[in-house]
């Protein structure tokens, strides 16, 4: 059992908030940390890393990571840390970069086969495309079979396909090595194939924790599909109006009536929902 009772002082883009988080989170769960820019989640990561000071209570199984006396240091938390911007020394091969974390040569290569890695043992980091140096990063963080794996949106910068692809290995590593695993990620396809529960940030606190179906499915009445998107434009078409809509990588055009226009407005937020085939647009 993971503990985290912890308040900090944040300054964002926002102005300033309090991060005030009480989570209690099971051996062996994954646990996908959801919500906005700048609601805190990765400031959460780094305070569980011991890579930024917080107030309050850490506690991992039998040991106190942090607590009104004492903040263990970063190197002595059992944690392995996957960030988005892969972290490799670029003068060591990828075998070298394992083993730097920890000299078990027999743990590199098990890692390195299952991760389809091992061929390319003797290679170098810029020699590599972006999601072999994801795979890589993922090998290093789990040389010290962390209690703790740490994941700061690891795919956001690779194509849809390599995404679903370390998804799998993600998952596959997560089951073998039976780690607790806690993701940054803005995705919501990546987060119901990983997790097994999300938590939901806004402005520094927790506004919903449950199962990724319960909080990711956003359907209101007899609606069958919700979305959000950005509204990027409204255009006139002979006598209907036709709003354009950003939501994920793909822009969809959506008829809007006279009454929906009143409360729509370029730039903001909007939800796309369908009820019997025919998608209704509303602002949030």
């Amino acid at each position: 059992m993971i503990k985290i009772d912890i308040n900090k002082k944040l300054h964002g883009a926002s102005g300033e908030m309090d991060l005030d988080i009480d989570l209690k989170i099971q051996e062996g769960d994954f646990v996908a940390l959801a919500g906005q820019s700048g609601s805190g989640k990765t400031t959460l990561l780094r305070i569980l890393a011991g890579l930024e000071e917080a107030q309050g209570t850490i506690q991992v199984g039998d040991e106190i990571w942090l607590d009104d006396t004492k903040s263990l240091p970063a190197q002595k938390r059992k944690i392995g840390f996957v960030f988005q911007d892969y972290a490799l020394f670029p003068n060591m091969t990828i075998e070298e970069n394992l083993l730097y974390a920890n000299k078990d040569k027999e743990l590199s290569t098990k890692l390195l086969t299952m991760t389809d890695l091992l061929e390319l043992k003797n290679r170098y980091p810029n020699t590599l495309s972006g999601g072999q140096k994801q795979r890589v990063s993922l090998c290093r963080a789990m040389m010290n079979k962390p209690k703790l794996l740490l994941m700061d949106e690891p795919l956001s910068a690779l194509d849809p396909n390599m995404r679903t692809k370390l998804q799998k290995e993600i998952l596959t590593l997560h089951k073998e090595f039976g780690t607790t695993t806690i993701m940054v990620s803005h995705d919501p396809s990546e987060i119901y194939r990983l997790a097994n529960r999300v938590v939901m940030l806004h402005f520094g606190e927790i506004i919903n924790d449950g199962l990724p179906k319960e909080v990711l499915l956003k359907t209101t009445g007899s609606a069958k599909f919700s979305f959000e998107g950005e509204l990027l434009d409204i255009v006139k078409v002979d006598v209907i109006y036709i709003a354009i809509v950003s939501i994920g990588q793909q822009l969809v055009e959506v008829v809007v009536s006279d009454e929906e226009m009143k409360d729509l407005k370029v730039g903001q937020v909007v939800s796309i929902s369908t009820k019997a085939f025919s998608p209704t647009i509303s602002s949030l």
